[in-house]
């Protein structure tokens, strides 16, 4: 288990992080939602040990050489190397494999083609943030932190990005924690999420009990979703080929079911939540 105890750090701006306290298990991913300044980049570069507490101490149970890999920020890449050859050298640094199937591995694991020898500025933001991961990941860390892994991406990129966590928390029993500002990103792949302001934790609970507790707003996108009778019964402001729904999330299997027996083929359903409202709403 990785552990944060009631971390506080001041600068001389103001105080980042104010008495938080965080934890997380091998196999689950943890969201940390706030806005930029809430203080979730501080507390990341304390938990991968690249900054000192003010007062509060992490504990990390982990057999692995390795116990913590993480991206802060952006993942610090040689832009006129290739994929390869950037993973060469950080293994290197770490003291990990660099041998050719070692590298080859890691990079089938993150989704990188292995035949591109070109420069990584010519990658996608996307797989940059894929050949970032492969770089934490070396030697196996038993904990994965990453530092707002979805920004820049569009959606397909964030769906690609997701299974690939997904599958690093499932098939590697990997804890991993993840910043975002946006919470239907976090909603699709947490088990559990912490909500920061003002460099304090002032929400947290699982996934499905934050969305049921607060949200009441839904995007349910289909292709001929106009023509839905079901709707009327609903608040719903209609789109092209979405939905903005207003209800509870209890009702919402219920609504799901009545669209597909009317012949709407939902694609998507997408919980919306202001960050205010998680905000403004402590822990019970």
């Amino acid at each position: 288990m990785l552990t944060g105890n009631n971390l506080s750090k001041s600068y001389t701006s103001g105080k980042a992080l104010d008495n938080v306290s965080i934890r997380m298990q091998p196999g689950q991913i943890c969201g940390l939602l706030g806005h930029n300044g809430a203080g979730k980049t501080t507390l990341f570069r304390i938990l991968c040990g690249l900054v000192k507490p003010d007062t509060g101490m992490v504990e990390v149970s982990s057999g692995r050489n390795k116990p913590i890999g993480g991206i802060i920020e952006r993942p610090g890449l040689y832009p006129y190397l290739s994929a390869h050859d950037n993973l060469k050298i950080f293994a290197g640094i770490q003291g990990a494999p660099a041998d050719l199937t070692s590298l080859n591995q890691y990079l089938t694991k993150v989704g990188l083609p292995l035949n591109r020898k070109d420069p990584v500025r010519n990658f996608s933001m996307g797989m940059k943030q894929r050949l970032g991961i492969a770089i934490a990941l070396l030697n196996e860390p038993e904990y994965l932190v990453l530092d707002e892994p979805f920004s820049g991406l569009d959606p397909t990129g964030v769906a690609s990005l997701i299974s690939l966590i997904t599958d690093l928390a499932e098939k590697d029993n990997i804890a991993i924690l993840l910043s975002s500002h946006l919470m239907g990103e976090l909603s699709k792949c947490c088990h559990y999420l912490y909500v920061m302001d003002g460099g304090k934790i002032v929400n947290a609970g699982t996934t499905g009990q934050l969305i049921n507790n607060h949200i009441h707003n839904f995007s349910i996108t289909a292709q001929n979703i106009a023509s839905s009778v079901v709707l009327q019964k609903y608040r719903a402001k209609m789109g092209i080929n979405d939905a903005k729904v207003t209800c509870n999330a209890g009702e919402i299997p219920v609504l799901l079911n009545e669209l597909l027996a009317e012949g709407i083929q939902v694609t998507s359903c997408t919980p919306e939540l202001s960050l205010e409202e998680l905000v403004k709403t402590p822990i019970a």
